[in-house]
């Protein structure tokens, strides 16, 4: 096997830089699939990537004391959707987390999804993409975010402090495209979102 078409692969992969998940679809134009696979073996008995489940692979970021970090769920999600060309959106606990609207990190990572429900489990970590309707996919994936996370939270626990967390968390141009997303959210959700997208002094 060309050690060229090694080199080419390897060179893909660290352009990208540590932390890079990927899978041999974003690899698909230097060579034939197959040939693709045979490398990526090869590379991950050499220790210069990471086989992380069945057709998902990273260029793994090490920490000085933890060792070879797990790579972010959003960063495996984007793999998985490119690989499928499909639309993933962060749902539940986990797009309140990420918001910092909670604390909570949950076991059971939920991303909705268009494309084919999928369990992905890496380590202790277990990812799920649940189909779901169009209407969930907002155009700005900042604002379906926020929607799936106030979703999750429920009416009553929406509290002013929530309402001012979101206003920090997100940069003005966020909470711009969030107002013009209000139409999408249900209605009993849109004052909240009116008052993350004010443009007067942070609650």
């Amino acid at each position: 096997m060309s050690q060229a078409i090694t080199d080419k692969i390897l060179q893909r992969i660290r352009g990208h830089g540590k932390g890079w998940v990927f899978t041999p679809t974003d690899l698909a134009n230097l060579a034939d699939p197959r040939v693709v696979g045979v490398i990526l073996g090869r590379l991950v008995e050499r220790g210069h990537i990471r086989r992380l489940a069945r057709g998902i692979y990273d260029y793994p970021k090490e920490h000085p004391k933890l060792g070879l970090l797990t790579p972010l769920p959003e960063a495996i999600a984007r793999a998985v959707a490119g690989n499928r060309k499909i639309r993933v959106q962060p749902s539940g606990a986990y797009a309140a987390n990420i918001l910092q609207l909670s604390e909570q990190v949950p076991a059971r990572i939920v991303f909705l999804t268009d494309g084919q429900s999928r369990l992905v489990k890496i380590g202790n970590m277990e990812l799920r993409f649940r189909k779901t309707a169009p209407r969930n996919f907002v155009a700005d994936p900042t604002s379906a975010t926020v929607i799936q996370a106030l979703r999750h939270l429920g009416q009553r626990h929406i509290t002013p402090t929530r309402i001012a967390t979101l206003r920090r968390v997100l940069p003005l141009e966020a909470r711009q495209r969030l107002r013009q997303d209000l139409s999408l959210a249900p209605a009993w959700m849109r004052p909240h979102l009116q008052a993350v997208a004010e443009d007067n002094a942070d609650a």
